[in-house]
């Protein structure tokens, strides 16, 4: 019997958010941030999103996405 293993993608994000969460998670039994992100992040993709992103929100999310070097 073989045990599926989910692949994974590795994201970056800011030190000073790594460290916050590194604090965060201390005692939770959380065993990294990493582990800790995608119990979040998981959490958020099995719920549905209430409303669309408007253009004015998308338009803001590029630019915040841009001020922090993510995309050009």
């Amino acid at each position: 019997m073989s045990v599926a293993v989910a692949k994974s993608r590795t994201i970056e994000i800011p030190e000073d958010v790594a460290k916050a969460l590194e604090a965060r998670i201390h005692g939770s039994g959380f065993s990294s941030v990493d582990a800790f992100v995608s119990f979040v992040l998981a959490r958020l993709s099995e719920q549905p999103a209430t409303e669309p992103f408007s253009e004015e929100d998308e338009k803001r999310l590029r630019e915040r996405l841009r001020s922090l070097g993510y995309i050009d």
